[in-house]
């Protein structure tokens, strides 16, 4: 139940901080209708129209009848930079708690994605270690590196993930132990495990959790719930989940119950 308290909050945002709300919103529900989000944000339905429109351009939300469906639902991928303007700073604190997990030298994998890109940026000048990843964007900053020893997996790249993926890739982790891995993901759920909407993404996935002795997943709280068309890990599989506040108490203990620590920053 919305508040009067929390209604008059919501009255004083500013469109930027509304769109970031609304896309909280369409991450936990799924769906959002125009007439609820206009009643709990206190606006006309023409303002949460023009909201809506905005971050349908975006590639954020797609329209529906009456409202909007988060993307991922569909089974829509985002593109890269897309996927870099949401939830921004959650993903910061989660790529900063991820470098408690860094081992004391060996070797670590980073994942792509937006949110393993957040830990391959704060990874410590100082630290010796052994990096692999197949992340193009990921490498510009791994190779700058005085300190890493770094490996940059081949494979087909996707335009729309940056990511090298297939059968090179899969191959050649299958010669590697990998002492902890930093894996992202597009859908988690206790009931479909890990998921992504592209087959050689999940195959390349799965072959990075098969290579490394620790897992840790790196997600923010909108994919937890979301199911996508290629499995590639159960959550039993993984040693850690880091993932932002967003995650509520329940499920938290939920995915924690499976075997994993739940780390909510």
């Amino acid at each position: 139940m919305v508040t009067d308290a929390l209604l008059a909050a919501d009255a004083k945002l500013y469109p930027q901080e509304r769109h970031h709300r609304i896309l909280e919103l369409v991450a936990t529900r799924g769906r959002v209708e125009v007439t609820t989000l206009a009643e709990e944000l206190d606006v006309t339905t023409e303002t949460i129209r023009r909201d809506l429109t905005k971050l349908v351009r975006q590639g954020l939300v797609r329209r529906v009848h009456g409202g909007a469906i988060h993307v991922e639902r569909l089974g829509y991928e985002p593109t890269l930079m897309v996927r870099g303007e949401r939830f921004s700073a959650e993903k910061e604190r989660i790529g900063r708690a991820a470098t408690a997990l860094l081992p004391d030298g060996g070797s670590v994998l980073i994942d792509s994605g937006t949110t393993a890109m957040a830990l391959a940026r704060l990874l410590p000048q100082d630290r010796a270690l052994t990096v692999v990843t197949n992340s193009l964007p990921a490498a510009g900053l791994l190779s700058a590196l005085p300190k890493v020893d770094f490996y940059l997996l081949g494979g087909r790249v996707r335009a729309r993930t940056a990511a090298a993926v297939g059968g090179w890739a899969s191959a050649a982790l299958r010669d590697l132990v990998i002492d902890v891995a930093f894996i992202g993901t597009n859908g988690l759920t206790v009931e479909h495990g890990l998921t992504t909407p592209n087959p050689d993404e999940s195959k390349t996935k799965e072959a990075m959790i098969a290579a490394s002795r620790r897992v840790v997943l790196l997600t923010d709280h909108s994919k937890v719930g979301a199911v996508q068309f290629c499995k590639f890990g159960d959550v039993a599989q993984l040693d850690t989940i880091v993932t932002d506040t967003g995650l509520d108490e329940e499920t938290a203990e939920k995915l924690s119950a499976q075997g994993p620590d739940v780390v909510r920053v």
